[in-house]
Order: structure tokens, then C-alpha cells, then sequence
């Protein structure tokens, strides 16, 4: 008897460790390749509140309206894609924190963003500690994607907008050639490496082309709301244009009052001038004689679907953060189809031979030295509250 209850239970518990393993063999195997019908989960490094709110708010509109597209159509490698958006409040310290999380805890695939170069910079040590590629929209200073203090590429950074010393050179050509200026005054934002990037390869094409930097003058962004001080010195040097690199907001002030002040030469900058709110807070009288590199623009026939499609979807006019979010989606899209794999690698050597892709700002080709788009820019004049196409440039 007792034999027997032995043998039976060794018997029952055979049996049934053989039921545990193939059940929990069913349920623990991971899904891959094309029997994966999970979703692809992207990240979203987006300024969605703080003091350029509106570029990372224009983008996620952007990315969402993309990837719903794309969806349509069936989506990628056979999945659905769903951006996981964190807010990174505008704040280098809150991009770390927000770009730590999409990796280690949300497990994104890939991530978008950020909009500013500073912001976007304080990410690179995390995606590149976790191998995981990341896109920047906007984000325009030359170190991001390469490392100043060795010359080499970094491996997993990747950008949908030309750099710094192509908006610099462009904009110092046109301040020479067409504005006729032989002086220029130059006011930075002291903490924003966008700002200094691009004062730098401003100040460096104008001397080449026997320009005169007659001062350079600073401030501080989301502290600085005065600015009459620095304007009264610029006024004494009476240059013939004012190169202002900086966001819209401050923007907006500094010419409103340099205007007060009778100071009617033209001021010029940057891409970070791109938002209707730079009309509110200047006037639309006061930023007339006004121009900025861009990376697009709206009126440009290359744009209408993207135009169409936007405004109805959103019932408002995009930007160029805009557009640069939605190449930059569809640039993710393109290397995942390309990799046919999620695997974060394989998508980054995607990205890095990655040429002739259709974007709406233009056809993209990645260099692989430097993980750089080459692509053409846009001049834009503000004119009676609105910002008008001049010409565009394409690259040397």
C-alpha cells in the first residue's frame, strides 16, 4: 500500500511539472519578427510645457499625426506604432529624467527629440549608455551628433535639421549680400548653446566676407524681460543689422523695444524665431524689416499635403518644429522598415545609411561621419505679421 501511494504520487507530480513547463512555456515566449503583433513603442522627448512649449507641442502634434498615418496603412513590419511622450518642461534636467524613464522603464525602441539643442544634449549620455537611437527634431548645435573633444560621430544621435555652421553661413551671406551690411551688432543668450553655436558661425562667415562685429552683447533667457541697457550701447555703434540668434519669446522683446528706441535697422536670427506667438509679443509693425533662417516654409508647394493634412487634423497653421517633427517620425518609420526589426542596432544602421528619404522639409541623406542631413534652407521676411519665403539655399 504504501508502494503504491508512493508510485502515485510520483506520478501525479511527473504529470503535472510536464503541464507547469508547457504552459509556462506557451506563455513566456517572447513574440519576434513577423508572428509580433505588439505595438512599437517610440519615445517622445518633448518640451510640452516651460519656455518653448510651443516647438515641442507642434512637434508631438506632428509625430502623433505621422504615425496615425502610417497606421493606416498598416502600420510597420506589420505593428502599429504609439508615441510614449514625456515632457521635458523645456529643462536640460528634466530631459535627462524624462529620456531615463522612455528608455529604462517604458522600453521605447527609439526616441524623438528634443526641440533645443541644450535640452537635447543633456539626453545623449542616457541613450548612449542604453544603445537606444535618438532623433532630434530640431536640435541645430554641430556636437550633438558629433563629440567636439574627440572629432567622432556619436553612434546612436541622429538629427532631421542641418546644423548651426550651415543656418550661421547662410544667414551671414544674405546679411552681406543682400541686406548690404558691412557692420553688425550680435546679442546672445548666454546659457543656450543653440544661441552661442549660432552667433559663432554667424560672426565667423561675416569676417570672412570683410564684415565688422561692431560688439557682442548678452542675456538670459526666462529671467531677462529688460533689455533697454544693451540696446542703448548697440545704438551707440550704429551698426547696419542686429544678428539676434535666440527663441521667440525673448525675440519678440528685444526688437519691440529696440523699436522703441528708434532703432530701425534690420534684425535677423535663427530657426528658434519660428512661431506665430513672435508677432504677439513683438508687434506686428515692430518685426517688419525682420528675417530668419528656416528650415521650411508653409507656402512652399512640396508642403501642401503636410499643410492640409495638419490643419485639419489640428485646425491650426504648422510650423517648422512642425514639419521637422513629422520628417523626423517618418525618418524612424523608414529605418525601422528598412532594419525589418525593432532591434535598436539594426535601426541605427538604418539611420546611418539612410539616403534620398522624402521629407517635407526637403530629401534628407544621412552622412554618416557626422549623422547630419544634407539639406537645403529657407530665408524668411516678416512683413506685416506674417513670415513671407524669400529664397531658399541649398547646401555647399
Amino acid at each position: 500500500m504504501k508502494l503504491f501511494s508512493k508510485g502515485l504520487s510520483l506520478g501525479l507530480v511527473a504529470l503535472l511539472s510536464l503541464s507547469l513547463a508547457a504552459g509556462c512555456g506557451t506563455t513566456a515566449a517572447p513574440k519576434t519578427g513577423a508572428s509580433d503583433t505588439t505595438p512599437i513603442k517610440v519615445g517622445g522627448n518633448l518640451e510640452l510645457s516651460g519656455g518653448t512649449a510651443m516647438f515641442g507641442q507642434a512637434a508631438q502634434n506632428a509625430i502623433n499625426l505621422a504615425f496615425e498615418q502610417q497606421n493606416a496603412k498598416g502600420g510597420v513590419i506589420g505593428r502599429q506604432l504609439t508615441l510614449v511622450a514625456a515632457d521635458n518642461k523645456s529643462d536640460a534636467g528634466e530631459s535627462t529624467a524624462a529620456v531615463t524613464k522612455l528608455v529604462t522603464q517604458d522600453k521605447v525602441v527609439a526616441v524623438i527629440g528634443s526641440m533645443t539643442s541644450s535640452v537635447t544634449l543633456a539626453a545623449v549620455p542616457v541613450v548612449t549608455d542604453n544603445k537606444i537611437p535618438m532623433i532630434s527634431p530640431s536640435g541645430t548645435n554641430a556636437k550633438l551628433t558629433v563629440d567636439p573633444a574627440t572629432g567622432a560621430v556619436r553612434p546612436w544621435i541622429f538629427r532631421a535639421c542641418f546644423i548651426d555652421p550651415f543656418q550661421g553661413q547662410v544667414a551671414a551671406n544674405f546679411a552681406l549680400t543682400n541686406l548690404k551690411a558691412k557692420t553688425a551688432a550680435v546679442i546672445i543668450d548666454q546659457k543656450s548653446d543653440y544661441s552661442k553655436g549660432l552667433a559663432d558661425a554667424f560672426v565667423t562667415n561675416f569676417k570672412k566676407g570683410n564684415g565688422t562685429i561692431t560688439g557682442t552683447e548678452q542675456y538670459v533667457a526666462g529671467s531677462d524681460k529688460d533689455f533697454r541697457s544693451i540696446l542703448t550701447r548697440i545704438k551707440a555703434e550704429n551698426p547696419d543689422m542686429v544678428w539676434l540668434p535666440g527663441y521667440y519669446q525673448e525675440v519678440g522683446l528685444i526688437v519691440k523695444q529696440a523699436r522703441e528706441q528708434g532703432m530701425m535697422m534690420p534684425f535677423m536670427g535663427g530657426d528658434g524665431w519660428d512661431d506665430p506667438q513672435l508677432f504677439n509679443i513683438g508687434g506686428n509693425d515692430a518685426m517688419n524689416n525682420t528675417f530668419y533662417v528656416d528650415h521650411v516654409a508653409t507656402d512652399d508647394p512640396g508642403m501642401a499635403t503636410f499643410v492640409k493634412d495638419y490643419k485639419a487634423k489640428f485646425n491650426s497653421e504648422p510650423n517648422a518644429m512642425a514639419a521637422l517633427g513629422y520628417d523626423a517620425a517618418n525618418l524612424l518609420v523608414k529605418a525601422i522598415d528598412d532594419a525589418k526589426s525593432t532591434d535598436p542596432e539594426k535601426i541605427r544602421t538604418a539611420l546611418e545609411n539612410m539616403k534620398g528619404f522624402k521629407g517635407v522639409g526637403g530629401d534628407i541623406t544621412i552622412d554618416p561621419k557626422t549623422h547630419n542631413p544634407m539639406k537645403s534652407a529657407v530665408i524668411k521676411e516678416n512683413k506685416a505679421g506674417k513670415s513671407v519665403f524669400l529664397t531658399r539655399v541649398a547646401p555647399q
